[in-house]
């Protein structure tokens, strides 16, 4: 299960948020929250996000962290894999979490 989470909720509503858990499978949720409720997520996870300058047509550009994190059955953090993890190395550390 893969849970994904807009930093922008002003952009993505619910209906933009529909439509990418539709584009990525029935396995996807796609989530938001107010900017408290994600500044809390983002400290906890220790993540950042930040919004360029808006352009003349008021479009900006939204950065963030690229980590993604895989949870145990229990909810917990467990694993972080980065941009410079391989493929083979996030499988076999996933094995290892669900072999327990």
């Amino acid at each position: 299960r893969i849970l994904f989470v807009s930093v922008d909720p002003a952009r993505d509503t619910v209906d933009v948020l529909q439509a990418y858990e539709q584009a990525f499978g029935p396995r996807v949720t796609a989530l938001s929250g107010t900017q408290e409720q994600l500044r809390t997520l983002t400290k906890r996870y220790r993540v950042s996000y930040g919004f360029g300058k808006p352009d003349a047509n008021g479009q900006y550009e939204v950065s963030h962290s690229s980590a993604v994190f895989i949870f145990d059955h229990d909810g917990a953090a467990r694993l972080l894999a980065t941009g410079a993890d391989s493929a083979g190395k996030i499988s076999i550390d996933m094995k290892r979490l669900l072999d327990g």
